[in-house]
């Protein structure tokens, strides 16, 4: 039987790693696959010379589109990355009947009803395995290996550089700027860091992980986002002698009310796994009605172990060529005409804990006043450490932690002890999560 050709956009760092592992598992593959898979297509303006197994591929030209015409190939592999041109590109390779596997979370959150749609139409597939979590499964376990249950929530810790970052600040009581420039430096982040520390890439994978837990459709823009530039050393301090460590996680629950879709920071009971996640790994939970939780935990980015997400979708797609298009598995885990447009519930109607950290001018009466505002709002206070004012200074953070509480309420309540005289400074909020 003749090879699968591929067509394969990018030599980046995973665009290489895929070129890497390919080659050097060809065999392996092979057998799984049951047809040899070839890379006879490759485009890139620029590339390493240095590349293992860059002798197997075919051609390697700087024409994208030339690759995506080519009629001998038969699936497109989009590691660009961004909205542009990798959507036209993955569009004109659907219209040309190929099929396609991306790692570019960004374009499946963005565009990904629409390629999901013209693919529908046009009988192929377009696998994203790669997109969420580097190289953990974690489409393939939610989309097939949990298929019996109802999904009832996830959260995971799905962006590497964050993690870092705030792992480095628990463990070697190290300051945001300090570590967010080791990170530049390793580089763990790019030099203009938002999409990592302000939680857009993980945004962009929630959004994604949502839609096939749920089966709703794609909508990166209504995700709550909350980024980690405002962790401060001292509150991962405080968080800890509360019996809780600080992580960005990425948050999606079904509720009455709709689904919930937030990326935040969070504390999270120092004793489960998933606080224990440190370094640039990611790691999901996920509860189902039958299974109960989950965890899955691994390297969520990187060249190899990005590149083995990237060559197991092409496995399944190879194994898949000649199957009904109806009877293969869908993109987002639901039937098309299955899905729910189930709305997202307000981030002011999410109910969680709280932890917050005030600076008050240390005199008789301020907890009163602050415990009294929280009270009215029917906030209920789990924990209070009150700080020893240190020399001379006149103002003690306070710490509370609460119960949990609808957001607006709590909204309210910052508010007005924002409003106190005696308070000196913005309150500081993180959210709570038991992830029983």
């Amino acid at each position: 039987m003749e090879p699968v050709k591929i067509g394969l956009l990018g030599l980046g760092t995973v665009g290489g790693g895929t070129v890497s592992v390919l080659s050097r598992n060809a065999n392996e593959i092979a057998r799984r696959a049951g047809r040899a898979i070839t890379i006879s297509q490759a485009a890139a303006k620029e590339y390493s010379k240095d590349i293992s197994g860059l002798e197997t591929v075919g051609n390697i030209t700087d024409d994208a589109f030339a690759v995506v015409n080519d009629p001998d190939v038969e699936i497109i592999i989009e590691l660009i990355g961004g909205y542009s041109p990798a959507l036209e590109l993955v569009m004109k390779a659907i219209e040309n009947g190929k099929h396609v596997v991306t790692a570019n979370k960004a374009l499946i959150a963005t565009h990904g009803n629409e390629i999901f749609a013209a693919a529908q139409a046009k009988g192929v597939t377009v696998a994203f395995e790669a997109a969420v979590a580097g190289g953990i499964p974690i489409i393939k376990a939610v989309r097939e290996g949990l298929a019996a249950n109802q999904i009832e929530w996830a959260a995971g810790i799905i962006n590497g550089t964050s993690n870092f970052i705030l792992s480095e600040m628990l463990l070697k009581s190290r300051d945001f700027d300090d570590v967010l420039a080791e990170a530049q430096a390793l580089g763990y982040a790019e030099a203009n860091p938002e999409f990592d520390i302000e939680g857009v890439d993980a945004a962009h994978k929630l959004t994604i992980l949502s839609s096939i837990a749920f089966g709703i459709p794609l909508q990166f823009d209504k995700v709550y986002r909350e980024g980690i530039t405002n962790i401060e050393r001292q509150d991962v301090a405080y968080a800890l002698e509360l019996g809780y460590k600080i992580k960005h996680l990425g948050i999606t629950r079904m509720t009455d009310q709709g689904v919930e879709l937030r990326v935040h920071p969070t504390l999270i009971p120092h004793r489960r796994l998933i606080a224990n996640v440190d370094g640039v790994m990611n790691a999901i939970l996920v509860k189902g009605d039958a299974v109960g939780p989950t965890l899955y935990y691994g390297a969520g980015a990187g060249s190899e172990p990005t590149a083995s997400s990237v060559i197991a979708d092409v496995v399944d797609v190879v194994r898949a060529l000649t199957t009904d298009p109806g009877n293969r598995v869908p993109h987002l885990a639901f039937q098309p005409s299955a899905m729910s447009d189930i709305a997202i519930k307000p981030m002011e109607e999410v109910e969680t804990g709280y932890y917050l950290r005030v600076l008050a001018v240390d005199k008789p009466g301020v907890l009163s006043d602050i415990t009294s505002i929280l009270g009215d709002l029917n906030i209920s206070i789990e924990a209070i450490i009150q700080k020893e004012p240190e020399g001379d200074v006149a103002d003690v953070p306070v710490i509370f932690l609460t119960q949990m509480t609808r957001e607006k309420n709590m909204n309210q309540a910052i508010s007005k002890i924002e409003a106190l005289a005696s308070v000196k400074d913005k309150v500081k909020r993180i959210r709570v999560e038991s992830l029983a």
